[in-house]
């Protein structure tokens, strides 16, 4: 049986690990802290705007497992927020034992607080990665998702500082890039300012922090919006965000909050007694980043270089997903990318044809355009993401948003691409 392995347990190292375990592969996921999902344990947002349509086409495609799960482990559904429409909201305080399960499930062998520091190349073939103190583990094939944020020398280099956020680089240490290991020259995202990065996006709040109204409100709705004085408001910060499509001008004259099982606080960072100044967060507190008056993690410095079935560009046998694979952002595009790498790592394999979607489905043309535009000056400049922004503007403009289930089935069905991460490329190869 073929050997993936894949480094790094956020959204796409979870597409990835599932869609190569049910193609049919020995899979191993080394995660190097204690609990999967990363940043998707502060996350939350699903299916808002073009997410809805993307979500679909994957569901089509076969990969739907994860999206479900959040579905079902959700808090809201089709929800209204400033600029987005029809979000789902998962909770985050269970979302992760839930995920863990399905892998299990499926047969993925799990090894948490394995932090990957090194790599055996034959020539530009990738033979094994090592972990300090449990060994050296084996693959046919190799997959990136080790994302793009810390470790805490970047946050203070090119940031506020360590901020004390879920990455916990501290405690588990840094973000180690597979490909970095392999010797594969990655890039940094830089803005139309030339700043190096993207800070998060978003906080946590103690929801118990939070005046009775609030939390009432909350648990309602699942979103409350808070005018934030006039005189405190902070318009410039929101530039620096990776999630672009939460900057308009009313996620900085105001404190956009949704119930995630947390409060999610909409911006990067507010000063302490900002926050405080809005009426019903008087006794407002920070979760996480537990020092999100001044800063969060900053993220995009580390991509790597990769054709449109996610093959990195300089290892033989090496894919890349989630934020690797460019300035996509977003839980459901981590999942996205991840499952198209852990599906194409199984056929490269068994040395079958490669999957590339097609144009004609939104996953596909984004996935292309990320693509075409690495090699250009300022290419990865922008954040690309389907619920909002550059890329939903696009979406939009191709025809390519909707949220009529049938109409995208029949569009998966037309592309020839239905079911395809439901097909297991071992036992058809042994055949």
């Amino acid at each position: 049986m073929k050997k993936i392995v894949v480094v790094g347990g956020g959204w796409s190292g979870c597409g990835a690990a599932l869609a190569a375990r049910k193609a049919g592969a020995d899979v191993t996921l080394l995660e190097r802290t204690d609990a999967l999902l990363g940043t998707g344990l502060v996350g939350g947002i699903m299916r808002n705007n073009g997410r809805w349509t993307a979500t679909e086409e994957m569901f089509a495609m076969g990969a739907g497992e994860l999206f479900d799960a959040c579905d079902r482990i959700s808090t809201h559904r089709n929800i209204e927020f400033p600029d987005h429409k029809h979000a789902t909201l998962y909770n985050v305080n269970v979302i992760e034992i839930e995920i863990r399960r399905i892998l299990e499930e499926a047969g993925v062998k799990l090894v948490f607080e394995a932090r990957v520091s090194g790599a055996k190349m034959d020539g530009k073939k990738m033979v094994s990665v090592s972990v300090k103190d449990i060994g050296e583990f084996e693959g046919d094939v190799f997959i990136d998702t080790t994302g793009t944020a810390g470790p805490t020398g970047n946050c203070t280099k090119y940031g506020e500082g360590c901020a004390m956020c879920v990455l916990r680089c501290t405690s588990f240490g840094g973000r180690v890039s597979l490909a970095g290991l392999a010797g594969v020259p990655e890039k940094m995202a830089v803005d139309a300012e030339g700043r190096i990065g993207a800070m998060s996006g978003s906080c946590k709040l103690s929801k118990e922090s939070l005046a009775p109204w609030v939390i009432e409100e909350l648990e309602k709705t699942g979103r409350i919006v808070l005018p934030i004085p006039e005189e405190k408001q902070d318009k410039k910060k929101l530039g620096k965000k990776a999630c672009q499509q939460y900057a308009g001008g009313a996620f900085a004259e105001n404190a956009v909050i949704l119930d995630t099982g947390h409060a999610k606080l909409m911006t990067p960072y507010m000063k302490l007694d900002v926050l405080r100044s809005v009426k019903g967060l008087e006794k407002a507190r920070f979760v996480d980043p537990y020092s999100g008056s001044f800063g969060n993690s900053m993220r995009y410095l580390a991509m790597s270089p990769h054709d449109v079935t996610l093959k990195v560009t300089g290892v033989e046998n090496m894919f890349c997903g989630g934020e690797k694979a460019g300035p996509l952002v977003g839980h459901t595009e981590a999942i996205i990318t991840g499952s198209l790498a852990g599906a194409n790592a199984v056929r490269y394999a068994c040395g079958k044809e490669l999957i590339t979607l097609p144009t004609s489905l939104a996953t596909g043309d984004a996935i292309n355009l990320v693509t075409s535009l690495q090699d250009q000056e300022l290419g990865w400049s922008k954040k690309y993401t389907f619920s909002g922004s550059v890329y939903f503007e696009r979406m939009k403009s191709l025809g390519l948003y909707t949220t009529d289930k049938e109409a995208i089935q029949e569009r998966v069905r037309a592309s020839g691409t239905e079911g395809i991460f439901n097909t297991k490329i071992i036992e058809a190869a042994a055949v």
